[in-house]
């Protein structure tokens, strides 16, 4: 099917606002292009820019607006149709944060107001993860896992998902396809992925690891990052460096150079073969 003919919403990542058009004309160019009338063009249109905060911005040209509101004019564009389907090419990657916050969270609210079908593709992991109902993770054109967020990351079936959502350390393990010894503990293997034997890694997150303060301990503290709630230890045990999530409250009094022993806490653990993974950039 010929790509005007398909009932498809699009939200570049550019914009791509007409800028001789004022908001309003921007918003209501698809339905002049199905030859609605002008009052039913502008209230359509009116309807839309109130929905995404803009209604006092209609007589506004591009140049006019910031990143977040061009963008919110885009999303209004695209859903002025009506379209059965929405799909939304990376639409926060060019604003900054705190804008790419916002917005992300009025996206999610109005799809869910008006049930329309939206495919987002993001390179953004933590988008993905809030936003979606069902995320689709691939490489090199190929789908490695589809499932909802929450299965995503806690229980990736390959060693690329395992990296590529979240953060994970490997780990050098001995496995017999049901059990690992890690830190001196006996780990069952995760199902669901592929049975590796023999020499492998475990890919643990930093959640799935407690440490404990001990002079004689087999690791000690390296680097120490303060994210609010939780601060995010690295420990080098060996050669291995392994993150680790701790309350802040416990953190502070953990010193780079502190010694300590690492144990798992995870019920299991996501073994895959002793192979580098190769995880893409964003171009």
């Amino acid at each position: 099917m010929s790509a005007q003919k398909r009932d498809m919403g699009m939200v570049f990542q550019s914009y791509s606002l007409f800028p001789n058009m004022s908001v309003v004309d921007n918003v209501a160019f698809g339905l002049r292009m199905r030859r609605q009338s002008g009052a039913q063009r502008r209230a359509k249109a009116g309807e839309l820019l109130e929905l995404v905060g803009l209604g006092d911005q209609s007589i506004k040209y591009p140049h006019q607006l910031s990143g977040g509101q061009q963008q919110r004019v885009a999303l209004a564009r695209a859903l002025a149709i009506e379209p059965r389907v929405l799909l939304l090419d990376e639409p926060l990657s060019a604003l900054d944060a705190k804008v790419r916050a916002e917005l992300r969270d009025q996206i999610r609210s109005l799809q869910q107001r008006l049930e329309i079908t939206t495919v987002f593709v993001t390179h953004d992991q933590e988008e993905a993860l809030s936003m979606a109902d069902r995320v689709c993770v691939m490489s090199s054109g190929h789908i490695e896992q589809v499932a909802s967020p929450d299965t995503l990351y806690a229980r990736p079936t390959t060693a690329f998902v395992a990296q590529f959502v979240g953060i994970s350390s490997r780990v050098p393990v001995q496995s017999d396809g049901k059990e690992v010894v890690i830190f001196g503990q006996r780990c069952l293997v995760r199902s669901g992925g592929t049975t590796v034997s023999g020499p492998a890694d475990a890919l643990l997150r930093p959640e799935d690891v407690a440490v404990e303060v001990d002079p004689q301990g087999d690791g000690f503290i390296t680097h120490k990052s303060f994210f609010g709630a939780i601060t995010r230890l690295v420990v080098q045990v060996g050669e291995i460096p392994v993150r680790v999530d701790v309350r802040s409250d416990a953190g502070a009094d953990m010193a780079l150079g502190l010694h300590v022993r690492p144990s798992i806490i995870a019920r299991d653990v996501l073994v895959a073969s002793r192979t580098a993974i190769e995880i893409p950039s964003e171009d």
